[in-house]
């Protein structure tokens, strides 16, 4: 007697899991946002990405503004991109900047860059927290929660910066009390909120001054009013954050899980539930130790890229060698004997 035909099953690698009431209630978050995360450039430079094509979820071509979950497959230029869903805690950098460094990832002019020496991370991207003149030194916080830098420099939390000057020249105790009270600059009315002498050696005088703003080139400009140059512009403390004494100028130095999550804390953040990386004794001390960062060679973000040439079935075509006619014949060596 034959037996009944039985229909083959389905692969179960094809398969896709099963919508349940579960997946249906995940959270969807932006795309732009996740791809930000995984460190593929800042959330303004993937919202460029995605309008340009070049993203997919699920094998259609992604839109800005698209909400994504951990069940949908994303893709950048046809290659699968890892995105984390689960909020991690994030790492903060205190960085003593010397002058003569820029505070910005892209220049054509390619003078040096504090992004020249920031340590590589995986899945995430180094933002700067407010930015500092190339001849202005001091402070300079990184940070890689987009939400925390936010926090620092929206102009609606007035955050303090805490600066300390050297100009050529001593104010008056009425040019300081203007100072107090608020002058007016090209951009509108400005004002330090503290201004207290700290003495100085011949022309030159120093000055501590505390305000709440980060307009550019504020704090040289408010001097300049009553003509006196700043020859000297050091930032020293940003917010609960004070640069200590034991980074000079050039050091990096790590924040410890239980910093960052003071700061987090301070900023009103929700602190990931996740339990903090478990770090050895020899992770605890590098972690704890300021070190003197080294330049590496520049790379661009995704964007600086363009998408390689894919067939249809989106894989990369194979590479042509140059036949044997076309190809250029190669010079004997200098020291190699010829034979006629």
């Amino acid at each position: 007697m034959a037996r009944p035909f039985k229909k083959p099953q389905e692969s179960t690698a094809s398969r896709k899991p099963a919508m349940t009431s579960a997946n249906a209630q995940e959270t969807v978050q932006r795309l732009h946002k996740l791809l930000a995360m995984a460190g593929l450039g800042s959330r303004r430079d993937m919202e460029k990405l995605i309008e340009s094509g070049r993203v997919t979820i699920n094998g259609l071509v992604a839109t800005l503004g698209a909400g994504v979950t951990s069940y949908d497959e994303v893709r950048v230029d046809g290659k699968p991109v890892r995105l984390s869903f689960t909020p991690e805690l994030p790492q903060v950098l205190i960085y003593h900047k010397p002058d003569d460094e820029i505070v910005s990832a892209d220049d054509p002019e390619g003078r040096a860059s504090v992004f020249d020496k920031l340590p590589r991370i995986k899945d995430a991207k180094w933002i700067a927290i407010g930015r500092l003149d190339m001849n202005t030194s001091g402070l300079l916080i990184f940070t890689t929660s987009g939400e925390l830098a936010n926090r620092f420099m929206h102009p609606r939390y007035e955050v303090e910066r805490e600066y300390a000057v050297r100009v050529f020249g001593e104010l008056s105790d009425e040019q300081m009390d203007m100072l107090r009270q608020g002058i007016v600059l090209e951009d509108g009315p400005a004002a330090f909120d503290v201004i207290i002498p700290q003495g100085g050696e011949g022309a030159n005088h120093w000055y501590q001054v505390i305000l709440r703003e980060g307009r550019n080139r504020e704090v040289r400009r408010l001097f300049e009013a009553f003509q006196m140059p700043v020859s000297r512009l050091m930032r020293v403390r940003f917010g609960p954050v004070t640069l200590p004494s034991r980074v000079k100028r050039g050091g990096m130095l790590k924040l410890e899980a239980k910093q960052v999550i003071g700061l987090m804390e301070w900023a009103g953040l929700a602190i990931p539930k996740t339990p903090p990386k478990q770090l050895n004794q020899r992770e605890k001390d590098k972690a704890t130790t300021v070190f003197t960062p080294k330049v590496r060679k520049r790379r661009g973000g995704v964007l600086a890229h363009p998408p390689k040439e894919r067939t249809v079935d989106g894989q990369t075509p194979a590479k042509t060698k140059p036949s044997a006619t076309n190809s250029p014949k190669r010079k004997p060596a200098k020291n190699r004997r010829i034979r006629g």
